[in-house]
């Protein structure tokens, strides 16, 4: 299918983040995060990938820039890795970490490539972490002197910021299931990880401004939610997870409050005045899609998986499988629609307090290696489903594919594909796969087709 126009100025990108790409886990004074070492215990990367290796980004990253020029891309979002900044997440900083960053900042504006950095992805300083991660009030402070520390350096060449990555999977994969790093399985308890996070994301975004940053935002997880069944307790479960895993972490952002009174009394520290901060405004909203969920009220006697993982049968919710799609090598159904369903929904609760987004992923994981037709259905479905978005009234600014490269897609490690470039992951070569032209061209007709009409519309008139 043709994919519609998009409007003059969109911004078209692609994504990576640091744990997934860079490597170098102990090179030029980077120190340990939370994920290599959860990563390093037996058996927690499915594959046996040596995530230390990754894709050799570090090393490599002018090869990957040059990619992106390739793509003709606007820009690319890739992630700071805190610990390579900061070691031991306060105190003394790491000058060889924020050199490679500025090295990278340099050579992305030398290609006339607009720099996105994510200032957490993730990977939480392993100090940190051991002193508790985001279960402590002091790690959002950490967070924001950090922020200020790689604005210093480069808010003179980065006109994009992103504080935080998806903290609900975070809260539950990390510390609710503990599927990811830190591997903490604490149910219901690990809610103070979900506003910890929020008030890092708002001091950060406060310490940004305050060292010259600009234009900034954070990505999201959304999707929606879809009920399972007509009882309540299907009922019941589904708005539980769609507020959890939604509106728990748009709402403090967007309107200063949590969606949920009962929610707002299990937050620890001053929560109004914390929520102050967390509602400081950004320049724009960052919104990552991949599917939909379909919930309903647990059953004890089925195997209940959230993206692969098992799901505990204490929780009041259980999650189905989504028949009559077509699933990507994750398992997920591929549903286009349902992110013209989320965006109109945001668009709908928000209102004027929505500002701008950017579709900050969007991708999908899949083996085939080079001739990957899939995925270029896929990006085709998911961006004329976008342009449907903002047809009906929807104000997105751009669209960042996930993932430039193919990267250690975390516990899976290189068994999910999701790039446009796949990685031979014994030798590290990149090699274009079809989507990847695919995309070169799309953003070169893109482009085209706006500088006709600018030429058309400045022609006088007879």
């Amino acid at each position: 299918m043709p994919v519609p126009q998009f409007p003059p100025g969109f911004l078209w990108g692609a994504s990576a983040s640091a744990f997934q790409t860079e490597g170098a886990v102990d090179t030029d004074g980077k120190g340990p995060s939370g994920w290599d070492a959860f990563a390093a215990r037996p058996g927690r990367i499915k594959d046996g990938t040596d995530t230390t290796r990754a894709t050799g980004f570090h090393a490599r990253y002018r090869e990957d820039v040059a990619l992106l020029a390739g793509l003709g891309a606007d820009a690319f979002r890739f992630s700071i890795s805190w610990p390579r900044v900061v070691p031991g997440g306060s105190g003394a900083v790491n000058a060889d970490g924020l050199d490679f960053y500025d090295r990278l900042v340099d050579e992305l504006c030398a290609h006339g490539i607009t720099p996105a950095p994510t200032l957490y992805h993730w990977d939480t300083p392993l100090p940190l972490e051991e002193a508790g991660g985001w279960l402590d009030r002091d790690t959002a402070y950490r967070f924001a002197e950090y922020a200020g520390i790689v604005a210093e350096r480069l808010a003179d060449r980065v006109p994009m910021w992103i504080t935080i990555n998806e903290p609900a999977e975070v809260t539950l994969l990390g510390y609710a299931l503990g599927e990811h790093a830190p591997g903490r399985t604490l149910l219901f308890d690990a809610l103070p990880a979900a506003h910890h996070q929020l008030l890092a994301h708002g001091l950060a975004v406060r310490a940004l401004r305050a060292a010259g940053a600009d234009n900034i935002g954070a990505a999201f997880s959304h999707a929606p939610v879809w009920t399972a069944g007509d009882s309540d307790e299907d009922r019941f479960g589904a708005e539980l997870y769609d507020t959890l895993t939604n509106w728990l972490f748009a709402d403090p952002v967007l309107t200063g409050r949590y969606p949920d009174d009962g929610l707002a009394a299990l937050m620890p520290g001053p929560v109004t005045d914390d929520l102050k901060v967390i509602s400081t405004p950004l320049d724009w909203y960052g919104v990552n899609y991949y599917n939909p969920t379909l919930v309903g009220a647990p059953r004890p006697e089925a195997l209940e998986t959230f993206s692969g993982f098992t799901m505990p049968a204490e929780l009041p919710f259980g999650i189905r499988e989504i028949e009559g799609y077509e699933k990507t090598g994750f398992g997920w159904p591929v549903v286009p629609e349902g992110l013209t369903e989320i965006l109109t929904l945001l668009h709908r609760r928000y209102g004027d307090r929505l500002p701008p987004l950017h579709i900050t992923e969007n991708g999908c994981a899949l083996e085939e290696p080079l001739a990957d037709d899939r995925r270029i259905a896929y990006l085709e479905s998911h961006l004329t489903a976008l342009r449907a978005a903002m047809d009906a009234g929807v104000d997105v600014r751009g669209y960042f594919t996930w993932s430039l490269t193919d990267n250690v897609e975390w516990t899976e490690g290189a068994s999910q594909r999701f790039g446009l470039v796949h990685i031979d992951y014994e030798t590290l070569t990149r090699t274009p796969k079809a989507s990847y032209a695919w995309y070169r061209e799309l953003i070169r007709a893109q482009k085209s087709q706006i500088r006709a009409g600018e030429r058309a519309y400045a022609q006088p008139s007879e």
